[in-house]
């Protein structure tokens, strides 16, 4: 061992980093594996301030995602992307080496990340046959005598299932659990079916948590935005543990255009045309005799089940088309996520499925 690994705490030494689409990489033209808006706005920058430290929670920032999300404006935290927001809830509510948090697998890879990192341990209540969560394993595991578990995550759409939450279920959980763990419902890909969020439900439950992004819909991956919803008791312990800076100014200004009436406009439209080319998608994949299953379509992501995902794999990388494999998870044998792209994207992927 070298002589700087060994200072680092045991569990980073032992730690296993979250392989994102990036650090995976690939070789194409074609990029459907990190679940990004194919298209991209143009934005307007004021470098007037950027001597000064930016504001703490941008008030014009804030406003503008409160109005959007239907919350009060003390509601809201913004977060450097929804990564940060998932870490700031462990280090806020978990005490290392004696709590946990509570997964439901398979499902987004950072709950589980994050806890290792910050020395929480993680606790699992596999998904259900359907893939829908197990409302009910989930309640035993937080209420049982000697839990220790303050969050559970939910992703909802699921990353990579598609999975949504069932409304009534989540609420007799959240009624179940209050006092003893806080509900995370990971709302990232909420946009593309909307009527679907949970966020109504914050001025009911204080154990409510929802985090959100502008990564997806909003098209705005790289300025790494977003947002945590809460009632205010939440709001201000989350605040202690941020960082003191953690929206810089030109991210503030580009997503506040991002949710202004014309960038709304944008963003709809966008969704409307990526639902519409996963819909062409999906049609289209129920004829191809190399696929078995096609997951729940609520994202701008479809997960497939192959006869043959290696070969599959094969022929999108040898077509320049970069795909994301979950052939290796849990339950997801010879699943491949396919990123909703343009029009042509998803001429481009069915022409190589075809050719198979």
């Amino acid at each position: 061992m070298s002589s700087i690994k060994h200072l680092a705490r045991e569990t980073v030494q032992a730690l296993t980093p979250y392989l994102s689409a990036r650090r995976i990489g690939g070789t194409g033209d074609v990029w459907l594996n990190a679940n990004e808006s194919p298209d991209c706005s143009e934005y307007q920058l004021d470098s007037s301030k950027l001597n000064r430290y930016p504001e703490f929670q941008p008030h014009s920032l804030i406003t503008a995602y409160a109005d959007y999300a239907a919350v009060k404006h003390s509601q809201v935290l913004s977060t450097r992307g929804a990564d940060e927001s998932i870490e700031i809830l462990i280090r806020t509510f978990c005490e290392p080496s004696a709590d946990s948090i509570l997964i439901c697998p398979p499902t987004y890879g950072m709950y589980a990340i994050s806890a290792e990192t910050c020395g929480v341990a993680i606790e699992e209540v596999a998904l259900a046959d359907n893939f829908d969560v197990d409302y009910q394993a989930v309640e035993n595991s937080v209420t049982k005598v000697d839990s220790q578990v303050k969050l559970v995550f939910l992703c909802a759409p699921n990353n990579p299932t598609g999975n949504i939450l069932d409304r009534q279920k989540l609420i007799a959980l959240l009624q179940a659990t209050k006092g003893k763990a806080l509900i995370v419902a990971d709302e990232a890909y909420i946009e593309f079916c909307p009527k679907l969020s949970q966020a109504d439900l914050i001025a009911q439950y204080e154990n409510l948590v929802i985090t959100r992004t502008l990564s997806k819909a909003f098209a705005l991956a790289a300025i790494r935005c977003g947002f945590t919803l809460a009632q205010e008791s939440v709001i201000e312990m989350l605040s202690k543990v941020i960082a003191p800076y953690p929206v810089p100014a030109p991210v503030a200004q580009i997503a506040t255009q991002a949710l202004s009436k014309d960038g709304l406009a944008v963003m709809f439209e966008r969704v409307k045309i990526l639902n519409n080319n996963r819909q062409l998608l999906q049609d289209a994949l129920q004829d191809i005799d190399c696929v078995t299953e096609i997951f729940q379509a609520t994202g701008n992501f479809l997960l497939v089940r192959f006869k043959d995902s290696v070969k599959v794999f094969a022929a999108f990388a040898k077509n320049g088309i970069i795909m994301r494999d979950f052939a290796n998870k849990p339950r997801l044998k010879n699943c491949i996520r396919i990123t909703i792209g343009t029009e042509a994207e998803m001429q481009a992927t069915l022409t190589t499925l075809n050719s198979l």
